[in-house]
């Protein structure tokens, strides 16, 4: 049995695009995942799945929501074991780490698309792509932030959501329970 976490990107922001988490558990549950907890309302599911292929249960949890809500909502899963290299691996110093985010990745983009896109840079934010996450520190907060997600999603050709350091924390100890 594989611990997963779903990341669900964009749902209930500003009143749009509404999943009610006791909804979205019940749907979950219905799929045949084991153990659904959710965590805030943006969009965090840790699940126990004994099906070991990721693609297709983001593809399944995808296809389901887009069912029973009527939108198409980008899922990404990592497993627990994933996410923690993921986090483990951020390279910010302990002094800045609590405050960056993670930009998971759907896939690992392309070497030259990687190349291309660290040439744009920003004073104020750092970032560095690794695999399939990008570490973010903007010093003025994410939302004064220069880079956002569709910059990222269009010049790497992957889907991609954000989570920040607290909340990465927090899915990690639900993931052990």
């Amino acid at each position: 049995m594989e611990t997963y976490i779903a990341f669900l990107r964009g749902i209930n922001v500003g009143g749009h695009r509404k999943v009610p988490m006791a909804e979205l558990r019940a749907l979950l549950i219905t799929l045949g995942l084991i153990n659904v907890k959710t965590y805030i309302q943006s969009g965090n599911v840790i699940f126990q799945s004994s099906d070991s292929d990721s693609k297709t249960l983001e593809n399944k949890i995808q296809k389901n929501i887009l069912n029973q809500f009527g939108f198409d909502v980008p899922v990404l899963l990592k497993t627990k074991d994933e996410l923690s290299i993921i986090f483990n691996a951020c390279p910010f110093a302990d002094a800045i780490k609590a405050q960056s985010y993670f930009i998971l990745l759907s896939e690992v983009p392309d070497d030259t698309l990687v190349k291309e896109v660290s040439k744009k840079t920003y004073p104020e934010d750092v970032y560095i792509i690794v695999n399939d996450c990008i570490y973010l520190f903007c010093p003025k907060g994410y939302g004064r932030s220069k880079f956002n997600l569709n910059y990222f999603e269009k010049k790497l050709s992957v889907v991609a959501t954000a989570r920040n350091y607290k909340t990465t924390v927090k899915l990690l100890a639900l993931s052990e329970e």
